[in-house]
């Protein structure tokens, strides 16, 4: 045991931190890494210099570096900068045989390595071995033929050599691999700088086949251009149009080629380029063109040329939009207004053709709503623009047999053909579509249309009939009836318009009645008939008691010129008032009194108006409990409300509240020595005809007296009295303060006053 203690190494306890508390100043990574940059702490010394002054110290120095850059190869050989730094420190103590070697096994170690072909080559041109340099790169380039920057290189050494047809040779080996782009431009350029425009010309000619873009065409023209070839640059610009065909085309080509010609000053020849590539470039890759086209007629062309650009350019952008949706109506309708103005007939129609073939997929009136005025335009055009009558006739019949008149149908189009025919002098024509349409698909808008042309042709027997199929048709409409009486009224024949609104207020589905009966009564007061508007008014009462109706009545009493005219209509508002009194709308009623009180104040006495004044409500500001449409509680709402006089005098508890104010009132009068000298008796018979006889003191007192705040307070002091909330101060200060003209005072008052009232009813 003890061994086995002994043999046991012992752990240190690990000290337990008892403070984990975030350290005050907290230490970032950054500014320990600046710390150590800025006490310089990893630096180290450099190592010390060391003078060689022999040869046998020379060859010791030198043995220890070969075998240090030896052992490095030797752990890796795969890492090509330990052999390129072996290379140089060969090549600086000038042992180009031994840098030679070393570069000789790294290629044998990775020969597809850009960087180690760079060095070596450049070794040797730095040590002027030409023939060594030429070899390196000739090696290089058949090894990794598509690395240009060894063709550039060696293409470079070869110039700078003035070894010209070395170089031309490289280059012509290079441009077998068919390089990119710079390549061919720097095989060009070499040529140049020869003045070997015919070599050039001969590289172009190839590069334009290995690289056919038409960036590399347009520069082949420019180069014959620049060098004054100008029928050489013509021809190709052509070729480039032929070889990329109408398949390919491409908007800069045509520009480069009309900005070649404009230099040249053949401007025919650039509008025949620009319209020949405007009609077959797609229009949405032509905005270029269109641009360059129309600069080029501002400058050089007339007025009627530019028209001709900017007319073509919007035909062109309509025809895309057109082609991307065949069913967007509003871009025909705008192509259709180009070429309306600018056009023949045939092209028109040609396109009014193609617009009406796009018929909406779905037989529903919305879709076609749009559509049908295509139909229309090409109608009007037709009459108004070609003039053939014919022509004419022939869209409007197609455009009505092509409608789903059984779905839907268009009143429009019936009464512009009807209106076409009657322009025609064809009114037999004209009666035979309207007939058509009446008896495939009758509707309001057809029927008054027809009315209307009959009545513009003075044919009322007709407008009769009509009218009477309208009312078979659509018997709820008041509109006709009216215009129906209007027509038997203008005609003389009184007795019938008269029947015919008598027919109309019988009917048991009106869609306005209300107009109905208002044009009804104006009618009867045209005609003098103040009996039969009496009467009619009557009638009118019993079927509703609309407050507008009843002022409406006075007023007719009012205007009729009869000594007891103003009797009579203060008779019908006293009527009114009691009839509404049982209304709801307690709006309504106060719009009658006030219309009532107008009427006072211009024809009545001081007492009528007194009178009415009495009867008017006051305008009091009440709270009600609002519930969610989940049964909860949402919270409370504050409205107006109007107590009328009348409906407070019904209420005994309004009269009750009344006369307690009145009582408090007068206890403030009284002075407070009497107060404290009366007796409890006195006390108790001043008290007792509240308590035990309530209702002889309202008896007494008459309404009239009781003044308009009072009514207000004891009705704020019923809803403090019958409110189920809890907080019964807040509430009663809340309806209180609805009553403007009362003090502090009268609403402590107030409270005292209700806290009684509930003593007695307990």
């Amino acid at each position: 045991m003890a061994s086995t203690a002994a043999g046991k190494q012992r752990i240190p306890k690990v000290a337990k931190v008892k403070n984990k508390a975030p350290a005050e100043v907290q230490i970032t990574a950054e500014q320990l890494l600046r710390e150590a940059k800025e006490r310089e702490l990893e630096l180290l010394p450099p190592p010390p210099k060391q003078k060689i002054t022999d040869e046998e110290e020379l060859n010791d120095y030198k043995l220890r570096k070969r075998k240090g850059f030896e052992d490095n190869i030797r752990k890796n050989r795969t890492v090509i900068s330990n052999w390129i730094k072996y290379a140089q420190w060969e090549e600086s103590l000038k042992e180009i045989q031994r840098a030679r070697s070393i570069y000789e096994r790294a290629l044998d170690v990775d020969h597809r390595n850009i960087t180690l072909w760079l060095k070596y080559a450049e070794m040797e041109m730095k040590s002027r071995q030409v023939n060594h340099a030429r070899n390196i790169w000739d090696r290089a380039i058949t090894i990794l033929p598509r690395v240009n920057q060894f063709w550039y290189k060696y293409t470079y050494m070869e110039e700078m050599l003035g070894n010209v047809a070395g170089c031309r040779q490289a280059f012509e080996r290079w441009m077998e691999w068919e390089p990119d782009e710079q390549a061919w431009h720097s095989y060009i350029n070499f040529e140049l700088r020869y003045k070997e425009v015919d070599k050039a010309r001969t590289i172009y000619e190839r590069f334009v086949i290995v690289h056919p873009e038409v960036k590399n065409w347009i520069k082949y023209a420019r180069f014959e251009e620049k060098h004054g070839y100008i029928a050489h640059s013509r021809k190709v610009y052509e070729r480039a149009v032929e070889f990329f065909g109408e398949e390919h085309v491409d908007e800069n080509l045509f520009v480069a080629f009309a900005k070649f010609e404009e230099t040249q000053k053949e401007f025919e020849r650039v509008r025949v380029i620009y319209k020949y590539a405007l009609d077959r470039i797609p229009k949405h890759q032509a905005q270029e063109l269109f641009k360059f086209y129309t600069m080029f007629e501002k400058k050089f062309g007339d007025r009627r040329g530019i028209e001709d650009v900017i007319v073509s350019k919007r035909r062109f952008q309509y025809e895309e939009e057109v082609k991307a949706n065949p069913h967007n109506y509003d871009a025909w309708f705008d192509y259709l207004r180009l070429v309306e103005n600018d056009a023949d007939p045939d092209t028109v129609r040609e396109v009014y053709e193609r617009a009406i073939a796009n018929i909406p997929p779905i037989q529903e009136k919305r879709h076609w709503k749009r559509y049908i005025y295509l139909w229309i335009n090409y109608a009007l055009y037709e009459e108004l623009e070609v003039k053939d009558p014919e022509r004419t006739r022939q869209v409007y019949q197609a455009c009505l047999d092509l409608i789903p008149h059984k779905k839907f149908t268009f009143a429009k189009i019936w009464l512009l053909c009807a209106q076409f025919e009657i322009r025609q002098k064809n009114l037999q024509g004209a009666r035979k579509i309207m007939g058509t349409a009446i008896g495939k698909c009758p509707k309001n808008k057809l029927l008054k249309g027809y009315i209307e042309l009959e009545l513009q042709l003075r044919e009322f027997d007709r407008c009769r009939k009509l009218y009477e199929k309208y009312l078979e048709f659509s018997p709820e409409n008041c509109t006709t009836w009216i215009k129906f009486s209007e027509l038997e009224t203008i005609l003389g024949d009184i007795d019938r318009a008269r029947a015919i609104f008598e027919l109309a207020i019988g009917q048991p589905r009106l869609d306005m009645p209300e107009v109905l009966w208002k044009s009804y009564i104006d009618f009867e007061i045209e005609q003098e008939e103040f009996g039969n508007t009496r009467n009619l008014y009557k009638r009118l009462l019993q079927r509703t008691q609309h407050v507008k109706v009843w002022i409406s009545y006075a007023k007719f009493e009012l205007s009729i010129d009869s000594p007891d005219r103003l009797q009579k209509c203060r008779q019908i508002y006293e009527e009114a008032n009691k009839s509404m009194r049982s209304c709801e709308e307690k709006e309504e009623r106060l719009m009658l009194l006030e219309s009532w009180r107008d009427f006072e104040k211009e024809f009545g006495s001081d007492s009528t108006m007194e009178r009415v004044r009495k009867l008017l409500p006051e305008k009091v500001k009440k709270r009600r409990k609002l519930t969610a449409e989940d049964g909860s509680d949402a919270g409370w709402e504050e409205y107006y409300d109007y107590i009328f006089p009348e409906d407070a005098a019904n209420q005994p508890n309004l009269k009750l509240l009344a006369m307690a104010k009145m009582w408090k009132r007068q206890q403030v009068e009284v002075e407070p020595e009497k107060s404290t000298e009366k007796s409890p008796e006195a006390a108790k018979e001043t008290t007792s005809p509240s308590s035990d006889e309530p209702a002889a003191p309202t008896e007494n007192l008459p309404e009239n007296d009781l003044d308009r705040n009072t009514v207000t307070e004891t009705q704020q002091e019923t809803e403090q009295t019958y409110d189920d909330r809890d907080d019964d101060d807040d509430s009663s200060s809340s309806s209180s303060s609805s009553s403007e003209s009362d003090s502090n005072d009268e609403d402590e008052g107030g409270k005292k006053e209700s806290k009684s009232t509930d003593e007695d009813k307990d």
